[in-house]
Parts: structure tokens; sequence; C-alpha cells
């Protein structure tokens, strides 16, 4: 039996700082899209942007006292009957902050992963604590689904796809352009390496860090290869159609991964 699983990606233009405004934007954008989509990804730190001021973190992070941010997502997946893939920030117990990306069905359950390696060359590594835990494995719609976060895509052997196989990893990201060039390869080696399929959902727009294309956000299949369609009517997504028994077929035809 098939079993498709439609993505759609967001590259959301991110408003600095602006949580109620982003997230606005990211639930207008999510009604737009077509009623049959599976996933709904969307970039890096989606609902503030890229921030290292601790007050301005304290303010707007989410934390297991109150996540505004996880309860906005939360009502996108049910409202859609979607699930939602994002990363924004999370305050530990201990009062650190993470860079955390959630996986959220539409029932409300999530599964989380903290962003690994920090980019050491703005100031997320001073402000950010980094994540010690491998990426999970999400069972969604008899899909297996892993996600990293951004800088980590640079790190293939924290994304080796063993033990626990994954179908799909969705990776959202800040990534400039002036790195557009190795954002793009490396997520083409992400998927012909793990043959698995991989959505690079960026951000658009510019911040202090640089500019960011909308054309830079991609759906992969596990060759390597553009599958994504851009939808203007939907604010830009990246919406694709995969295919299950097509990446079956792949992985017995040409079995690397054993």
């Amino acid at each position: 039996m098939e079993h498709l699983l439609k993505v759609a990606a967001l590259p959301l233009d991110i408003a600095w700082s602006d949580r109620d405004e982003n997230l606005y934007m990211a639930a207008e954008m999510a009604r737009r899209l077509p009623r049959d989509v599976d996933v709904i990804c969307l970039p890096e730190l989606f609902s503030t942007g890229f921030i290292a001021d601790l007050t301005m973190l304290t303010r707007l992070c989410d934390s297991a006292s109150s996540h505004p941010s996880l309860d906005a997502v939360r009502r996108i997946a049910a409202e859609t009957n979607a699930a939602v893939c994002a990363s924004w920030v999370w305050c530990d117990a201990d009062g650190a902050f993470t860079n955390r990306c959630f996986f959220v069905e539409p029932s409300g359950e999530y599964t989380f992963y903290d962003k690994q390696h920090l980019f050491a060359l703005s100031p997320e590594a001073r402000v950010y604590k980094a994540g010690s835990e491998p990426m999970p494995v999400v069972r969604f719609r008899s899909w297996d689904i892993a996600m990293a976060v951004c800088y980590d895509t640079r790190f293939p052997e924290t994304m080796r796809n063993r033990p626990a196989r994954y179908d799909l990893l969705i990776i959202p990201a800040n990534w400039p352009d002036a790195r557009r060039f190795a954002w793009e390869h490396l997520l083409i080696a992400r998927a012909i390496e793990n043959q698995a399929y991989v959505v690079g959902v960026n951000r658009c727009g510019k911040d202090d860090f640089g500019v960011y294309s909308p054309s830079t956000t991609h759906i992969l299949d596990y060759l390597g290869m553009d599958t994504g369609e851009c939808h203007n009517g939907c604010g830009g997504a990246v919406i694709a159609s995969l295919s299950h028994s097509n990446l079956c077929d792949a992985r017995r035809g040409f079995p690397v991964l054993d």
C-alpha cells in the first residue's frame, strides 16, 4: 500500500523579536495551505528570530510554566490536522535557554530535540545551552520522521541514519545567503548518504546576520533532487508529496545503509 506524505515548508519572513506578529503570520500561512497537507515545517526560531539579549530572551521564551509559542503551534496543528515542526526559544528548569525543535501532532502530543551544534561565530554559543540527546525519530502517519536544526547540518555523524532509521529529516534553519552554496549542498549530501527525504526550511527576509532568500527552502528526495514546488498563492510555501514506496524501492535496489 502506498503511503504518501504531503509536506509544506513555509519560508517565514521573521519579524525580529515580535512573537505575536510571527505567530499570527505562521497561522495565516498555514491556513492558506491545501487541506490535505500532513506536515507543516517552519524555520528555526520562527517566533522571535535569533535573539541574544538575555532580558528579551526571558520575556519571549517558552517554559514549562508559560508556553505561548507551543500553544500557538498546537492550535495550528489542530486546525489544519497536520503536524507542525519548528524551533523556538525554550527556558529549562535550571534557567538555561535552548534552541528547541518541536514536532507537534494534531492531537497536541509533541516530541522535542535541542540543537546540539551551536554556531560559535555568532552569540548563540554564549547564550544558549547545547543539546546532548540524539535526534528522536517520530512515527507519524506510517512515516518515521527525525529533526535537526540549522548548523547541525554540518555534522553528518549526528544525522547518520542508524540505528533508528528515519524516512524524512526536517531541518528548520536561519541560514543566510552568504553561505547558501554550503547550505544547499549539505542538504543534498544528507539526503543522499542517509537515503531519506530532507526538508530544509529556511527563513526569508533579513536580520542583523544577513539576507535570506525564499528560494533557499528545499524539499529533497532520497537522491538529493529537489522535489518541492513553490506555491505563491500559499505565501511562497514549498510543497511536495513524498512516496514511501519509492523510498523503499530505492533502498532495496541500492542498499548502502546495510
